[in-house]
C-alpha cells in the first residue's frame, strides 16, 4: 500500500506538471473524512483528459474538481442514473453530487464540468459533462468514465487498504484491478475516530464562544479605526476581509497555543468559530465606513454646510446639524438592524436554491477552511509572521514621522518628491503606509485608474479652468467655494460617481432578470424529473448543516416590524425635516431593494447599497422641497443605505457559514453582536478623530471629500441643475457620458482591449482629494507586480498579509497621535521645504 500511495503521489504530480497525453493515469487524490458517512474512510479516483492541474482544497466537500469552473447544466440525467445502476450491488447507495463553483464563465478548452458521486459509505465515482454539448442540445451529456475505489468486504470492512478499482465506460461496469491488503502501520480505527471527532460540526452554541466575542471586540476596533481614517481622509476603502479572517485565526490559535503551552484544557478552535468570529468582527468595523460618518452623517454638519456655500440655493440657513454621538448612536441602533431581519426568509432561496455564487463570501469560506488543516497552519504562520513583521515597520515609521509634524504643512506627508511645482498640484509621494498597502489589495486596474484621474483632473483640467478665473466664475471667489474652482471639482466628481453607478445600477438589474428568467426557464424543463432525484445528487452535508439550525420565519417579520416601529418614532424626532411617512415609504420599499441588491451581488459580487441610497437621495431630496430638502434627502439615504448594504452583506456571510459547515443561528448571532458592537464603536472612534483633527478642510490631510459630495448631491436633487456654476452642466454631461461609454466599452470590446478600460469611479476619487495618495497606491501596486515577477509563489500567500500589517500599523498609529493630539502635546519639528534663492 506505501508503494501504491508512492506511485499515485507520483500520477497526480504528473497531472499538476500538465502531461500532455489525452488520458491521464488513474489519480487518486487521497482520503478524506466525511461526517454524515457510517464509515468515512473514502478513496477518490478520477481520469482526467485536461493538462490543466487539479485543483484540491480542504475540505472533501469543497473540493473544486473542474480546473475550468464551468456551470453544470442538469441536476438529474442518464448519467446519474447509469451511476447509480452500477453500485445497486453495494450497500446504502445514498447517492449525492458536489457541485464545482460556477466562479467563471470561460471553459477551459479541455475540460468540461466534473461531478462527484459518492456512493454508499465507501465509494466514490466521479462523472465528467461536456457542457458544450450539453448546452447546445438542452439535454444531458453521457458519461464519460466513472471510477470506483470499492473496499473489500463492502462497506461494513475496518479495512481501508484493500480496495478494488472499477470502471464504467459505454459497456457498463468493468473491474480493472485489485489492490493488496494495507499495511499493518496504515490509518487505524483510533486514528480515524480522532479523524472524525476533529471533522465533527459542534452545535450552533459552542460555535459562539466568550473568547471568540472577545477576539471579535478587539479586531472591530482596530479595524473601525482605520477605516475611520480611510473615510474621513479619501473615503476610499480597501476590502478588509480577508486579513480580519487572518486576525481571527492569530488570535484564537495563539490563545489556545498558549494555554496549551501552561498546561491547561481549552476547547478546540474549529473553522465554525473562527467564521463567527470575523462575521462578527465584520459587522462591527461596517459600520465604521458604512454608517455614514464620512458621507451622508457628516454632510449634516455646520462645516460642510458652509463649504457648499451659505448662499447656494437649496442650501437653506439651518439645514445642518452638529455631530453628537447621543444621536449619532441613536440613529444607527434604529437603522441598523433593520438590514439583519430583511432577507432572513430568504437565506435558503438565495443560498441553496439559487446557488448565488457570493464570490468575496466562497473566497473568505476558502481561506478559512484552508487555515483549519496542516498544510494551511503551517501557511497561515507564515502570513502571521508577516503580518507582524510589517505591523511593527509601519507603526514604527509612523510614530518617527509624527516627530517632524509639528506645523501646518510639515513633515514626510508633505515631502515633494517630485519637486515644488508638482506639489503644488498635489503630485508627490507622502510615505503613507496605509495607502501604499491598500495598493497593494486594489488591483492594478483600479490603482491605474486613480493615477489616470489624477493627471487628467490635476495635471491638465484644473489648471486650465483655473486660468478662466474671472470670466466662467468670479475672481473673488475663494478656494473653497462652490461658485469657484471647487465647484467645478466637487460636481464633475458627483458627475463621474453618478455615471458610474447608474451603469452598475441598470448592469446588474438586466442581469438579475436575465438569471431569473433563465432560473425560470431551466425550472420548467426540470419539473418532468422527480423532486427526490433533485434532492439526491444536492450537497447534503452543507444543506442538511444550513437547513438545521432554522431561524423561525415568523421572529423575523416580528422584529422587522417592531424595528420599523421604533424607527419611524424615532428619527423624526432626531430630524425634524423627514417626516413619519417618509420612513415608513423608505421602509416599505426598502425590503424588495435589498433582495434585488442581494440576488445582484451573489452574481457579481457588486454590492450596489450606496447607488440605492443615492437614488434615495434625490427622491427625498426632491420631495420634501427647498426648505427641508437637504437634510430629508440626507437622512433618505442613509435610512436605505443602511437596509440594502447589510441585508446583502449577511448573505455573504451565510454564504461563507454554508461553505465551512457553520450553523445559520450562530452567524445571526455573530452579526448582531457585531452590529451591536460597531454602533457604540464606531461614533466614539469618529469623536476622537472630530475632536482631536480638522475633519472636512479641503486643504488638509482629513478632508472628508464624500461628506461635502453626498450634500452637494442633496442640494441638487432639490433645486435640480441651476446649482451648477458656468460650464460647469456641460462638463458634468460630457462626464457622465464618459463613465457610461467605458463601463459599455469595458463589457462590449473584446477583453484584450477591453481590461484596459479605466473604472470611473476609481478615477473619480482624485478629482477632489488630490493626486498624493494615487501615487501611494501606484507604488504598492508596483511593488505586488516586482514580487510577483519575481518570486509568485511566495507574492501570493504574503502579499494580503504583508498589506494588511502596512494598513493596520500605519492606522492603529492614528489612535495615540490622536490622544496626544487631544492633550495638547504637539511635535517637536516642523520639516518644511521651501524654493532656494
Amino acid at each position: 500500500m506505501q508503494k501504491s500511495s508512492a506511485r499515485e503521489e507520483e500520477e497526480e504530480d504528473e497531472v499538476a506538471a500538465g502531461a500532455g497525453s489525452k488520458r491521464q493515469p488513474l489519480v487518486a487524490l487521497g482520503k478524506k473524512n466525511r461526517t454524515s458517512l457510517t464509515d468515512p474512510a473514502i478513496f477518490v479516483a478520477v481520469r482526467s483528459p485536461c493538462t490543466a492541474p487539479l485543483k484540491i482544497l480542504p475540505p472533501f466537500s469543497f473540493l473544486y474538481f473542474s480546473p475550468a469552473s464551468t456551470r453544470v447544466l442538469d441536476t438529474s440525467c442518464r448519467g446519474v442514473s447509469r451511476a447509480a445502476s452500477l453500485v445497486q450491488s453495494f450497500p446504502a447507495v445514498d447517492a449525492y453530487l458536489i457541485d464545482p463553483p460556477a466562479a467563471s464563465s470561460r471553459s477551459h478548452p479541455r475540460c468540461g464540468g466534473v461531478r462527484l458521486i459518492v456512493v454508499s459509505e465507501r465509494c466514490c465515482c466521479f462523472r465528467r459533462e461536456d457542457s458544450t454539448a450539453a448546452a447546445a442540445t438542452g439535454a444531458a451529456a453521457d458519461v464519460w468514465e466513472l471510477e470506483l475505489l470499492v473496499p473489500r468486504g463492502g462497506a461494513s470492512s475496518g479495512a481501508a487498504g484493500s480496495m478494488d478499482r472499477h470502471a464504467l465506460g459505454g459497456g457498463g461496469a468493468l473491474e480493472i484491478e485489485k489492490t493488496p491488503e494495507a499495511a499493518e502501520d496504515m490509518e487505524s480505527e483510533p486514528a480515524l475516530a480522532a479523524a472524525r471527532e476533529a471533522e465533527r460540526v459542534p452545535p450552533w452554541r459552542e460555535q459562539v464562544t466568550a473568547r471568540g466575542m472577545v477576539a471579535a471586540l478587539l479586531i472591530g476596533v482596530v479595524y473601525t479605526v482605520i477605516v475611520m481614517k480611510l473615510s474621513l481622509t479619501t473615503g476610499l476603502i480597501p476590502t478588509l476581509n480577508v486579513s480580519a479572517a487572518l486576525l481571527a485565526f492569530l488570535a484564537l490559535r495563539g490563545w489556545t497555543h498558549a494555554l496549551d503551552r501552561l498546561g491547561i484544557a481549552s476547547r478546540p478552535f474549529t473553522r465554525q468559530e473562527n467564521t463567527v468570529i470575523q462575521t462578527c468582527a465584520v459587522a462591527c468595523y461596517t459600520i465604521g465606513y458604512g454608517g455614514g460618518f464620512g458621507s451622508f452623517l457628516l454632510g449634516l454638519n455646520k462645516k460642510t454646510y458652509e463649504l457648499s456655500g451659505a448662499s447656494t440655493p437649496g442650501n437653506v440657513p439651518g439645514s445642518y446639524k452638529e455631530p453628537g454621538i447621543g444621536w449619532m448612536t441613536g440613529f444607527l441602533l434604529s437603522t441598523s438592524f433593520v438590514g439583519l431581519l430583511t432577507l432572513l426568509p430568504l437565506r435558503k432561496v438565495l443560498v441553496i436554491d439559487y446557488k448565488l455564487t457570493y464570490p468575496s463570501g466562497t473566497a473568505t469560506a476558502v481561506l478559512i477552511n484552508g487555515f483549519h488543516t496542516p498544510q494551511g497552519d503551517k501557511n497561515a504562520k507564515k502570513q502571521v509572521r508577516g503580518f507582524l513583521r510589517y505591523f511593527g515597520i509601519s507603526f514604527l515609521w509612523s510614530f518617527f514621522q509624527w516627530f517632524y509634524t509639528g506645523g501646518d504643512v510639515c513633515g514626510f506627508l508633505q515631502f515633494p518628491t517630485f519637486g515644488l511645482k508638482a506639489w503644488k498640484h498635489t503630485f508627490f509621494f507622502d510615505f503613507s503606509l496605509t495607502y501604499v498597502g491598500a495598493g497593494m489589495i486594489c488591483s492594478h486596474l483600479v490603482n491605474l485608474s486613480l493615477l489616470f484621474g489624477a493627471i487628467l483632473s490635476w495635471g491638465i483640467m484644473w489648471p486650465l479652468i483655473g486660468k478662466q478665473k474671472g470670466n466662467w466664475y468670479s475672481a473673488k471667489a475663494s478656494e473653497s467655494s462652490m461658485s469657484g474652482l471647487f465647484g467645478y471639482k466637487s460636481f464633475i466628481c458627483i458627475a463621474l460617481l453618478v455615471g458610474d453607478g447608474f451603469y452598475n445600477f441598470v448592469k446588474v438589474i438586466v442581469v438579475t432578470l436575465k438569471s431569473v428568467r433563465e432560473r425560470s426557464r431551466r425550472r420548467g424543463l426540470n419539473n418532468r424529473v422527480a423532486d427526490a432525484d433533485t434532492m439526491a445528487i444536492d450537497d447534503m452535508q452543507r444543506n442538511e448543516v444550513f437547513n438545521r439550525d432554522n431561524i423561525p420565519t415568523w421572529m423575523a417579520y416580528t422584529g422587522y416590524t417592531l424595528l420599523s416601529v421604533i424607527a419611524v418614532v424615532l428619527i423624526p424626532v432626531m430630524f425634524r425635516q423627514v417626516k413619519w411617512y417618509y420612513v415608513i415609504i423608505a421602509y416599505l420599499l426598502a425590503p424588495a431593494l435589498g433582495f434585488c441588491n442581494a440576488y445582484g451581488t451573489g452574481l457579481t459580487d457588486m454590492n450596489m447599497g450606496y447607488n440605492y441610497g443615492k437614488i434615495a437621495l434625490f427622491i427625498f431630496a426632491a420631495w420634501a422641497g427647498k426648505d427641508d430638502g437637504v437634510v430629508a434627502g440626507l437622512v433618505g439615504c442613509g435610512l436605505v443605505k443602511q437596509l440594502v448594504l447589510i441585508s446583502a452583506d449577511l448573505m455573504h456571510d451565510f454564504k461563507t457559514g454554508h461553505l465551512t459547515l457553520t450553523s445559520p443561528r450562530s452567524m445571526l448571532v455573530g452579526q448582531v453582536v457585531g452590529t451591536l458592537m460597531g454602533c457604540v464603536v464606531a461614533p466614539l472612534t469618529f469623536f476622537l478623530f472630530y475632536k482631536a483633527f480638522d475633519v472636512g478642510d479641503p486643504n488638509g490631510y482629513w478632508k472628508a471629500p464624500y461628506a461635502l459630495i453626498y450634500r452637494n448631491m442633496a442640494i441638487i436633487g432639490v433645486e435640480g441643475f441651476s446649482a451648477l456654476p458656468r460650464h460647469c452642466m456641460q462638463l458634468c454631461a460630457g462626464f457622465f457620458a464618459f463613465a457610461v461609454l467605458a463601463n459599455l466599452a469595458r463589457d462590449f470590446l473584446p477583453r484584450r482591449y477591453g481590461r484596459y478600460m479605466p473604472l470611473p469611479m476609481a478615477m473619480a476619487v482624485p478629482f477632489l482629494v488630490g493626486a498624493s495618495f494615487a501615487i501611494d497606491m501606484c507604488a504598492g501596486s508596483l511593488v505586488v507586480f516586482l514580487w510577483h515577477r519575481f518570486d509568485g509563489k511566495r507574492a501570493a500567500l504574503l502579499v494580503p498579509a504583508v498589506a494588511s500589517g502596512l494598513i493596520c500599523g500605519d492606522g492603529i498609529w492614528t489612535f495615540p497621535s490622536s490622544l496626544l493630539a487631544l492633550a495638547k502635546v504637539k511635535p517637536p519639528i516642523c520639516m518644511k521645504f521651501i524654493p532656494g534663492n
